[in-house]
């Protein structure tokens, strides 16, 4: 495997896994009928997961994790593309608020 450095890789790895993580859970979504999507679910879960502990070892605890909440977003679009469901203004403030609070949690001097 190719050696990860520089300053922001972590965090890149974090967002990365929050992706991987929301795809994942998309699939699982879809598994509920069809055990291909529920196979997918899990591989994107598991490369998620092995992302985030990539990004554990190479980041602070305090500063990588909040960017998991990236998952939230990822969530609700996917919802609104896929599923049907809607998005509201209610829900993209929240979002946006959360963005807010992860930008200022995951600043690091």
């Amino acid at each position: 495997m190719a050696k990860l450095t520089g300053k922001h890789t972590g965090k890149w790895l974090m967002m990365v896994s929050a992706f991987m993580t929301a795809t994942g859970q998309l699939f699982w979504k879809w598994g509920t009928s069809d055990f291909l999507y529920l196979g997918l679910g899990f591989l994107c879960y598991g490369i998620g997961a092995v992302l985030m502990l990539k990004a554990f070892a190479l980041e602070k605890l305090s500063v990588a994790y909040p960017l998991m909440c990236i998952s939230y977003a990822v969530a609700l679009v996917y919802g609104d593309l896929f599923l049907g469901e809607d998005l509201t203004w209610k829900k993209t403030a929240a979002i946006a608020l959360l963005g807010v609070g992860v930008t200022l949690t995951s600043y690091d001097d």
